[in-house]
């Protein structure tokens, strides 16, 4: 008999994402650490040489996870559907998410993944993650490391937060399960353009100087992890806002 908790996540639910990766080698050896660790679905965003046999040479037996690989043009289409998501990046960039280790985020992952998909998004070899993507995602990953040297190679990075994930799937202990049906990704998005355009509509924000309002807003409301009813009904006073203003 099974001894997982009734809100256990599964692996399938978790979702590693790989944006504009230049070294097809780096694929292949994030594909190779997901597999080591029980992790199956891939996302790659805009990749610079992808299939590629290099890849498929650094995957070494993980060629099915290649094989299984999503290619898209953009990060929402990787991030469709999912409840919630964790960049992970070497700087905070000025940005107020929330800053964890790889364990918490980690255990963070495992325990919404009860709840429905979830995504771990790494950036590019070079430049990592820019600040639009960051703002997409509800806390940020940081790995400890020297200040001195803090460059880490993708696919060592893939494998040590892999490595942390697989330890929380196994973990009994369990955040109390709460009762609510988080809003998807993408209503979320169209939530903050519904609200960018009320803000330009009532005149509140200024198009020609919106300075950083937005990716405030966005941080408030992913930390407040919005139920899909709640981003209904902030809708709906937005479209009040909107008609009022049409019609004064």
């Amino acid at each position: 008999m099974s001894t997982a908790p009734a809100n256990a996540a599964a692996p399938h639910e978790i979702r590693i994402v790989l944006c504009h990766t230049s070294h097809p080698g780096n694929i292949g050896g994030a594909a190779r650490a997901m597999k080591t660790m029980g992790l199956e679905r891939l996302h790659l965003v805009n990749p610079k040489h992808f299939p590629s046999a290099e890849a498929d040479a650094m995957a070494a037996h993980a060629a099915d996870v290649l094989a299984s690989a999503s290619v898209h043009s953009h990060l929402d289409q990787a991030l469709a559907g999912t409840v919630f998501v964790a960049a992970c990046t070497a700087r905070s960039r000025g940005l107020s998410h929330a800053v964890l280790t790889p364990r918490e985020t980690a255990a963070r992952l495992a325990h919404e993944a009860s709840r429905g998909p979830v995504a771990l998004i790494f950036g590019p070899e070079k430049y990592g993650l820019t600040v639009e993507e960051v703002s997409r995602c509800s806390v940020i990953a940081m790995i400890p490391a020297n200040p001195q040297y803090s460059s880490l190679n993708l696919a060592a990075a893939v494998q040590l937060l892999a490595y942390e994930i697989r330890l929380a799937l196994e973990a009994t202990e369990t955040y109390p399960q709460e009762a609510f049906e988080p809003a998807p990704y993408e209503d979320v998005e169209r939530l903050f353009e519904h609200l960018e355009q009320t803000l330009y509509d009532i005149e509140f924000l200024d198009p020609r100087n919106p300075k950083r309002l937005m990716q405030r807003l966005r941080r408030l409301f992913q930390r407040a992890r919005l139920e899909r009813e709640e981003v209904n009904i902030l809708r709906g006073i937005l479209a009040a806002a909107q008609k009022r203003q049409r019609s004064g």
